[in-house]
Formats: C-alpha cells, sequence, structure tokens
C-alpha cells in the first residue's frame, strides 16, 4: 500500500510538472509572438471529444476538451480536461474528472503517434452501501498510441502502460480512439 502510495504521489508529481512546464511553453511562445499576434493562434489547434451513451438502466455521457499547439507540422504539444458522468440504475453513479498533457508526433502527415499522461478524480457512488463502499481516488494513466491521420481526425489505439484492472476506469489497457483538431 505504502509503494502505492508512493508510485501515485511521483505520478501525480510528474504530471503537475509536464502541465506547468507545457504552461511555460505555451507562455513562452505566446510572449515571443506578441510583435506579431497571429502567429501564436495560427498555431493553435482546438478539439478534444465528446460522447454519450444510454439505455433503460444505463447513462454515460463525456466532455472532453482540449488545445494543442503545433511547433510544426510534425510535432504538436498540448492540454485538455476530461468529465464524465455514469450512472446504472439502482447500482452506482459516477464523476470522473481529470486534466492530461499530449503529444503527437506526425511521422508522415498520414501516420500520428502519440504520448499522452491523464490524472483522473474518480467518485464513485454505489446504492447498496452495505455490500460496496463508495470511493474516491487518482488515477494516472500514461498512453502511447499510434493513428491513422486525414485532415483533421485521426482514428487510432492507445495503450495505458500504467494500466490498473482494479482501479482503471477502462476495461482494458488496449483503448481506441478518434481524435479531431481544428
Amino acid at each position: 500500500m505504502v509503494l502505492m502510495k508512493r508510485n501515485i504521489t511521483f505520478y501525480r508529481s510528474v504530471f503537475y510538472k509536464l502541465i506547468l512546464g507545457s504552461m511555460f511553453v505555451l507562455i513562452t511562445q505566446f510572449g515571443y509572438s506578441q510583435n506579431q499576434p497571429n502567429e501564436f493562434w495560427q498555431q493553435v489547434r482546438f478539439g478534444g471529444g465528446i460522447g454519450l451513451s444510454f439505455s433503460n438502466d444505463f447513462f454515460s455521457a463525456t466532455l472532453a476538451p482540449s488545445a494543442l499547439y503545433e511547433f510544426n507540422p510534425s510535432f504538436g504539444l498540448g492540454v485538455g480536461l476530461n468529465g464524465t458522468y455514469n450512472s446504472l440504475k439502482n447500482r452506482y453513479t459516477s464523476t470522473i474528472l481529470g486534466a492530461s498533457v499530449l503529444a503527437l508526433w506526425n511521422v508522415i502527415p498520414e501516420v500520428q503517434l502519440s504520448a499522452e499522461f491523464e490524472e483522473l478524480n474518480v467518485h464513485r457512488n454505489f446504492e447498496d452501501n452495505l455490500a460496496i463502499e463508495d470511493e474516491n481516488y487518482w488515477y494516472p494513466g500514461l498512453f502511447l498510441g499510434a493513428g491513422f491521420r486525414s485532415n483533421h481526425v485521426t482514428f487510432g489505439i492507445r495503450y495505458d502502460v500504467l494500466y490498473d484492472e482494479e482501479q482503471s476506469i477502462y476495461a482494458n489497457a488496449w483503448v481506441p480512439f478518434v481524435r479531431v483538431y481544428f
């Protein structure tokens, strides 16, 4: 348990450093481009993802906006937010909030490699507290991915190298994705 807490503390520290480093790079770029005001914003791409899933008993909604600064046509660095709400009738509700840092490398225009670190706060409330105790914990994820890119859209798969079957919000370490940036 102590080792797990140390690992989480380490990943959280790395996450904060990546966020601060990304903000420093973006602020530095923004400050440098003040002489040419449109230059910075011409390199920024906005995008992200949305999700909605429901049935008679289940509901899930996700909103995940992000921004990416393209240093050149091959490399970009960005940050994102993630918010998800799930409910399963008479069983549980969960709220998941977090942030991520993303690096994209276009090996060739059609092939995109990615690395993404996300830190999520998972809060689960179970209806029957006698059987299962409510949970509130932080979960780090480090994804390495590859995808096919066509204009603004990339389809691919990513792998969570920190995957923990007990804690992860994903069914397994392999997660397909669709990434859109304009």
